[in-house]
């Protein structure tokens, strides 16, 4: 493999054959860890849209490939860069991860960012929602190539930002944005653009390494873990005044059990400290956030009911 990716790298890719089954094995070795947090909220959330507008059951099928598409390509990207300018952090804490392990060269894998970039750009502006592409590609320049996430705060400006232009883009894919779907996204994106430092929690060992200031490195591991579990012990209250309080009870019930998962994480991120607890910890948020947009599917397709 590792031969094969060099000779691939040092020539052009035009005009090479594409081996198709290597390269969707290179493609979901870069995303199948992330897709709990990208391609499965943002399409839930487009569902909420199509469920909103009460379109015709057909055109849900439509919605969920064109939401594959263009969030596989939004989540590819990110890895591609991102992975390009961690490998030796990525020796250090996830040494699974292919461009440690050799399935792809570096060479290779700035020839397929430029690729995607373009094909992710190309999938915006077709779907109508070009500036929400430019948006999520600025964050991640900003978070990967500028520095931005070697400070804490920086992370958590470009994980905002990209988690509106995800969730954005999910609606925008289907209907226009309105009031609701405002609503919605800010209720969430905000406070889980700001929560995704629990993702830091594991990897503390790299993070030192390079010298990459996270919330964990600069206020130490114990006042972040509290701090963590009391955002995720009071948010749930927050979400129930702002989403729940005046919708039907299918929704009011997932949220509920939305609810019992941060519970969960909030206990866990005390009570589990050991690296492997933490990654299943955060694999937990991005559950907990998929579920939070499942019940914006019944929460909104009330409100659409209400207003017809």
């Amino acid at each position: 493999m590792a031969t094969h990716e060099a000779t691939f790298a040092g020539r052009s890719p035009a005009i090479l054959p594409v081996n198709w089954l290597r390269e969707a094995r290179i493609c979901w070795s870069f995303t199948r860890r992330d897709l709990s947090a990208t391609v499965i909220p943002a399409t839930i959330f487009a569902i909420a849209a199509w469920a909103h507008t009460g379109h015709q059951a057909l055109s849900l099928l439509v919605v969920a490939v064109k939401c594959l598409v263009y969030f596989w390509l939004y989540i590819y990207t990110f890895n591609l860069s991102n992975q390009l300018i961690g490998i030796e952090e990525d020796r250090l804490n996830k040494p699974e991860r292919p461009l440690v392990t050799g399935l792809v060269t570096p060479r290779g894998a700035w020839w397929r960012l430029a690729i995607v970039t373009a094909l992710f750009l190309a999938a915006g502006a077709a779907l109508g929602v070009l500036w929400w592409t430019l948006l999520w590609v600025a964050a991640w320049v900003f978070h990967n190539h500028l520095g931005g996430a070697r400070r804490f705060w920086g992370k958590n400006a470009a994980m905002v930002a990209g988690t509106i232009a995800q969730l954005a883009a999910a609606w925008q894919i289907v209907t226009p944005l309105s009031t609701p779907a405002w609503t919605w996204i800010l209720a969430i994106a905000v406070p889980l653009g700001l929560l995704v430092s629990l993702q830091d929690l594991r990897d503390v060992q790299g993070d030192l390494a390079i010298g990459r200031r996270t919330a964990v490195t600069v206020f130490g591991d114990r006042a972040c873990r509290y701090v963590f579990a009391v955002a995720f012990a009071v948010y749930p209250f927050g979400l129930y005044a702002l989403l729940y309080r005046h919708t039907i009870w299918p929704a009011v019930a997932l949220g509920g059990v939305c609810a019992a998962v941060a519970f969960t994480i909030a206990y866990r991120v005390v009570a589990m400290r050991t690296p492997r607890a933490d990654h299943r910890t955060y694999m937990l948020y991005t559950y907990w956030y998929c579920l939070t947009l499942a019940s914006a599917v019944a929460a909104l397709a009330h409100h659409s009911h209400m207003h017809t």
